[in-house]
């Protein structure tokens, strides 16, 4: 990818290129929208390792840019012993970009970042292979990465969608679709309309996800259950009553008890 599709991505057509003290006012000021633990300006500026690697990033990719690669790459590895936050100093960061606790979070040197990324604890954006060249994701504007996920590879992952804790992607997401498990599935559609009626631009309710594979056995078991139904009557016996003391079947739950295969061992 050149460089000037990378500036579409980061910053809007025409607008001017920020200055860097701008974009980490920008950078404090998105916290407290996204954190609500965050209290006040000091607070956030001498605790939070995010915005701390955030900081030290900015200053470190107009080094890398500026041909000071040694003084970039020591800047980053400055900013990693001090927050746990490893970020290549070739990585475009976009506008509002917020690491929430910071930790163990990996940033790739062609990895792409959008403006108001949001990134949980465990976040890896890493490459797969060895070639030089683009080898690390693209995240578009708003998207919102669960803690722990690994996103791998030159994939892009659309404007607004959602990665589940603990996933791991290693194909495209288009826009505005959550993505979740190992390896990562589309599982479901965001509503914008929705988020704009109750005033979230962004969306971080990353732990309402669908459950895929909940929902895959919740359809062989109805499944299950019609089966027995048809093989019962065609036997010319009762239909199966779930046993009272049974808890799971109270709770709506998988069990594999006797009385569950309705008698007909």
């Amino acid at each position: 990818m050149a460089d000037s599709d990378v500036a579409v991505l980061v910053l809007p057509s025409g607008a001017p290129n920020p200055g860097l003290l701008t974009l980490i006012r920008e950078d404090l000021r998105c916290v407290f929208g996204r954190d609500p633990a965050a209290r006040n300006v000091f607070e956030v500026l001498v605790t939070y390792p995010g915005l701390h690697a955030l900081m030290a990033h900015r200053v470190a990719h107009r080094l890398w840019h500026g041909g000071w690669r040694f003084a970039a790459r020591f800047l980053a590895f400055l900013a990693r012993a001090v927050t746990n936050v490893d970020i290549h100093p070739g990585a475009r960061i976009g506008r509002r970009f917020f690491i929430d606790h910071g930790a163990g979070v990996v940033i790739g040197e062609t990895a792409e970042i959008g403006d108001d990324v949001t990134l949980y604890h465990g976040v890896t954006l890493g490459g797969t292979t060895w070639n030089a060249g683009k080898r690390h994701p693209t995240l578009e504007d708003g998207v919102v990465v669960g803690a722990g996920a690994k996103i791998l590879g030159a994939i892009r992952i659309g404007a607004g969608a959602r990665v589940g804790a603990n996933s791991v992607v290693v194909r495209e997401v288009p826009a505005g679709r959550t993505v979740v498990g190992i390896p990562g599935r589309i599982v479901g559609e965001r509503s914008a309309r929705l988020r704009a009626a109750a005033g979230m631009p962004i969306d971080l309710d990353h732990h309402l996800i669908p459950d895929p594979v909940g929902k895959a056995v919740g359809c062989l078991m109805d499944r299950i259950e019609a089966l027995e139904a048809e093989v019962r009557s065609l036997r010319g016996l009762a239909p199966a009553a779930k046993e009272e003391g049974c808890l799971a079947c109270a709770a709506g739950e998988l069990c594999c008890e006797e009385h569950h295969l309705g008698g007909l061992s």
